[in-house]
């Protein structure tokens, strides 16, 4: 890596690459060709990163497991009924319609389209969505402001509704943000709804959430690029966008599974006990 050579570097580029061994006299001359052609068949790529949220809530296999067990058709070690269901559920805050202060113009031959890189800001959506994780089935609205009252009235309206309405368990899935946290939200959905189950997903840990595999469709096939004039018109897109997926959405296949959970565990515990040491 360039750090450890002292470069102030996050990577090396093809270029880079070829001048530090030439300087360093590995070769007397070699072409870039040849570099990329050797590093792509290489096991290990340095160039390349990802980021990930290393498990940091202490009680995060206790939580996960119950999750992993849903998506598995499983709850403490029975399977689910027909009359159970699993809806997971959040926010996507902060959803700007972003008026253009140019026309974009529509692609060309040897041309893409151009968006204006300037905008205006027509105000923001908070966007509340329900999953429903079996059935593939979308709920959502967009409100102002983020709440407890907004997302009641958003599990008010699937459980107003069959086959909610006289499930014998409705699991819901959600994070631990100040709107449905702890087991004060717990207490508030019980009182009003007794079939629901939330179940919170350990703390930093919301990929856990299957919306979340929701909202990044939403963000590449509805805001990317964001280029709304009004509010109104980025609500009627969001809101057309879930009618036209749930046509054709199948639930998602979750691979992700407890005993996958168990050597990621092994993994990071050894490599604990390795650093420790």
């Amino acid at each position: 890596m360039p750090h450890r050579k002292g470069f102030p570097l996050s990577r090396f580029s093809i270029a880079d690459l070829r001048q530090e061994v030439l300087d360093q006299g590995l070769v007397a001359e070699i072409s870039g060709a040849t570099i990329w052609r050797w590093l792509s068949k290489d096991a290990i790529c340095p160039w390349r990163h990802r980021t990930w949220i290393f498990p940091r809530d202490p009680l995060f296999v206790e939580k996960t497991g119950p999750i992993l067990g849903l998506y598995q058709g499983l709850w403490q070690g029975h399977f689910l009924g027909p009359k159970d269901f699993v809806l997971s559920a959040d926010e996507k805050t902060g959803i700007q319609a972003r008026h253009r202060e140019h026309p974009s113009v529509p692609p060309a031959p040897g041309r893409p389209a151009l968006l204006e890189h300037e905008y205006e800001r027509a105000g923001a959506w908070v966007y509340l969505a329900a999953w429903d994780v079996r059935r593939a089935k979308v709920f959502g609205r967009c409100v102002k402001k983020n709440g407890s009252a907004p997302f009641d009235s958003l599990v008010g309206e699937v459980m107003s509704q069959e086959p909610y309405r006289s499930a014998a368990r409705v699991f819901w899935i959600i994070d631990n943000c100040s709107t449905h946290r702890g087991q004060k939200c717990v207490q508030r959905l019980q009182a009003r709804w007794p079939s629901i189950i939330p179940v919170h997903t350990p703390i930093h840990a919301s990929w856990l959430n299957q919306i979340e595999i929701y909202f990044s469709v939403v963000q590449r096939k509805v805001l990317t690029p964001n280029d709304f004039d009004s509010l109104s018109k980025l609500e009627e897109a969001l809101l057309a966008f879930q009618e036209r997926y749930e046509k054709s959405a199948a639930p998602f296949q979750w691979t992700f599974i407890r005993e996958d959970l168990a050597r990621l565990m092994i993994r990071l515990n050894a490599k604990s006990l390795a650093e420790a040491a």
